[in-house]
């Protein structure tokens, strides 16, 4: 009895946050700050947790927000900004425009390629808002546009922002980041290869659409896929998206030039389309800030071992948490994509014709612009540490390995589902479930690293109908009152990718020795 007790009381904050966002539709940082509190309270009260270890927990999960996590954020909003400062944006939106008038083929570049490329470099709802402005502005429907940004925006979000909820969950957990990271693939590879053929179904409104581009489209998803694996398997968790996705939108052009067809259905036909030409010198200087940010993060990664062991010899190391079970925290200065980001965004924004002055004011702006996801991360980075060192997430995991036992795998996903519907955020998923799933996989005999990597699988699934990306969704392209339209667009999606990454999650913890 005590231990249901116990497993009710633990769950009072994450039960709290799903009805302050759903229900009370409070924002996230007064629902994540309350949630904090609680959490505090419960595990002071409850948990016996001393004062002095409570404190210090909170303040190891703010500095665990604070850096590296809400830098690479600011960082990669930042680089937006610029370029919509710059007037570079649109050149860009222009160059993606300008490739073809098959609708099909526009919406696997922007939505799915384009789409993966800023959710891998910025995330945060940029990659939802801005290739849905950009299918808008070009004349598609616009509750359809923010549906299949909403879809095409699932997968990538466990590598988004530079890779943060892959490595947030790395240091939750203290799994190593290779490993997570290649497994999360794993477990999303149905979904990668899946998602460009819902997306061209979607865009035809049925398997008609599919005629004449399905090899467009699987080699869409296949050159993404492999891409990303690769990548991840070899550098970690900071490029697999970004990397992918790039290679994706040249794979699909490619494919589009080399085997589409010469004389499209009109009803798969675009309108007229801006013909204006982008010389290659405009096309540089427009992609500059996003050139110099790969270069930067592939040049100071684990690719080149003298570099990153450089830049990682810069650091500061700290006994934050005064109570037992906690590791020194380290503070890595320069080896951190955060900080090459935002170098990348101030020389491009020079290369753009901005001042250092405008730079600055934008750079100011942007911190000021995400104030309230900054408390919001903080708060629940800082609840997640507080239900860590009390105990209250042992508490939950008991439970979870009482009821669901060796079928746990199957359910796993869930939990990471759950923590993005709640927060938005696949970071907040990790650090929610984190250590929930690796207590749980440690004391069921599975693998960690498997299990924990289906908590970010899980995550992905339900950015499609978290309320804030619906409202991030409905604010690019003016739709306001129409949130419910785009919840039974997605829906059903969500709930297909769900299973499938249920079943892929339990196969391989079952089947195929992982556990």
């Amino acid at each position: 009895m005590e231990m249901v007790l116990e497993f009710i009381l633990a769950l009072l904050p994450i039960i709290w946050l799903i009805v302050a966002l759903t229900f009370m539709k409070l924002p996230g940082f007064k629902a994540c700050t309350i949630a904090l509190v609680i959490a505090y309270a419960l595990a002071v009260i409850v948990w016996k947790m001393p004062i002095g270890n409570s404190i210090t927990a909170i303040v190891e999960g703010a500095a665990l927000a604070l850096w590296p996590i809400i830098i690479v954020i600011i960082a990669a909003i930042f680089t937006y900004n610029v370029c919509v400062h710059t007037g570079k944006m649109e050149v860009i939106k222009r160059m993606l425009a300008g490739v073809t008038n098959d609708k099909r083929v526009l919406v696997l570049i922007i939505a799915w390629g384009f789409g993966g490329f800023m959710e891998g470099m910025a995330g945060f709802g940029t990659a939802v808002a801005i290739p849905a402005s950009m299918l808008w502005g070009l004349g598609f429907n616009p509750v359809f546009a923010a549906i299949v940004c909403l879809i095409a925006n699932a997968t990538p979000t466990a590598f988004g922002s530079i890779g943060i909820p892959t490595t947030t969950l790395a240091k939750i957990t203290g799994l190593e980041v290779i490993g997570l990271s290649t497994n999360t693939v794993i477990i999303l590879a149905p979904l990668i290869v899946l998602t460009p053929f819902i997306l061209v179904l979607l865009t035809g409104k049925g398997k008609k659409a599919l005629k004449g581009i399905w090899l467009i489209t699987f080699i869409s998803g296949m050159s993404f896929l492999v891409t990303e694996y690769v990548v991840s398997k070899f550098l970690g968790a900071e490029l697999p998206v970004v990397i992918g996705s790039v290679c994706s939108m040249l794979c699909t052009i490619w494919a589009a030039k080399t085997f589409g067809q010469k004389e499209i259905d009109p009803e798969f036909r675009l309108g007229e389309i801006d013909k204006k030409g982008v010389s290659g010198k405009e096309a540089l200087v427009a992609w500059s800030p996003f050139i110099l940010i790969f270069i930067f993060l592939v040049s100071t990664s684990k690719i080149i071992p003298p570099l990153n062991e450089l830049l990682a010899s810069v650091k500061t190391t700290v006994n934050i948490y005064s109570g037992e079970g906690a590791d020194p925290y380290t503070f890595s200065w320069l080896a951190t994509p955060g900080l090459w980001i935002i170098i990348a965004a101030i020389i491009g924004g020079k290369i753009q014709g901005a001042s250092l002055k405008e730079i600055f004011n934008i750079f100011g702006k942007t911190v000021i612009q995400l104030y309230k996801t900054i408390i919001t991360i903080v708060c629940i980075m800082a609840t997640a540490k507080i239900m860590g060192y009390s105990g209250m997430i042992p508490s939950i995991s008991i439970v979870f390995v009482t009821v669901t036992g060796s079928f746990y795998p199957l359910f796993a996903p869930i939990l990471g589902a759950i923590g993005t519907f709640v927060t938005g955020s696949g970071t907040s998923a990790s650090v929610l479930f984190g250590g929930l799933q690796v207590e749980t996989a440690n004391a069921l005999n599975f693998n960690q690293a498997w299990i924990a990597a289906s908590n970010t699988a899980g995550a992905i699934t339900a950015k499609m109908i978290s309320p804030q990306n619906i409202a991030i969704a409905v604010a690019a392209v003016n739709l306001q009152g129409k949130e419910s339209d785009l919840i039974k667009g997605t829906i059903k999606h969500f709930i297909l990718f769900l299973v499938i990454v249920g079943i892929v999650t339990f196969i391989g913890a079952k089947l195929l020795g992982l556990s």
